[in-house]
């Protein structure tokens, strides 16, 4: 944020801020803005998981889980928000909260709704926890396909790509003869990994 945005301030008390100003102030960084949102539009949904079978607890879990939702799509540029920001998250918590419902119910589940908020299905809400889910199976899927790699492969691909160790640092840590055969174990160990990742992906519950 450049210093004559006064809109987050640090010298000036944070007033509410239209939600284009608090998108950007988010992408850039701005922890005041995130705590910003997390006040605006909290009482909201704490009040709709409330009326809908569940405890201050459930309702904050499902709230910071929507708020993270919300948060990566903005850093990472991928949100395309046709609503305002409080509808967003409403849809997304609501989904969130239905889903935890759902799994505890052999029973249909009727939700107390909000009706100021209009229909939710143009929000983008519905796609992007899709998303998120699926990026947060993947991630453990492909946690679960490294424990079961072993070593030395786990830690050759650990220390090459999270690491970022070069071939030459990797070839005198395991004690291979060069770096071509250090390469030639990589590949081998990703191919192992690439297996394993799909064998458990299958085997995942959706």
């Amino acid at each position: 944020m450049s210093r004559g945005d006064s809109s987050f301030s640090s010298s000036t008390p944070l007033a509410p801020a239209p939600d284009e100003a608090l998108i950007a102030a988010i992408r850039g960084g701005d922890e005041r803005a995130l705590a910003q949102l997390y006040r605006l539009h909290w009482p909201m949904v704490s009040h709709f998981v409330l009326q809908n079978s569940g405890s201050d607890d459930d309702a904050q879990d499902v709230y910071q889980e929507g708020v993270m939702v919300f948060y990566e799509k903005v850093r990472d540029g991928s949100l395309e928000l046709s609503c305002q920001i409080k509808t967003y998250l409403y849809a997304v918590c609501r989904r969130l909260w239905l889903k935890r419902l759902t799994s505890k119910s052999r029973f249909g589940v009727r939700l107390q709704e909000d009706d100021d908020l209009g229909p939710l299905h143009h929000t983008g809400a519905e796609d992007d926890l899709l998303a998120a889910e699926e990026q947060d199976r993947r991630f453990t899927t492909m946690s679960e396909a490294l424990d079961h790699l072993g070593e030395p492969c786990r830690s050759l691909l650990e220390g090459f790509y999270l690491l970022e160790k070069s071939m030459q640092d990797l070839t005198a840590e395991f004690g291979y003869t060069n770096a071509d055969n250090a390469k030639n174990q990589k590949y081998k160990c990703l191919v192992r990994l690439k297996k394993l990742f799909f064998a458990h992906y299958k085997e995942a519950p959706i």
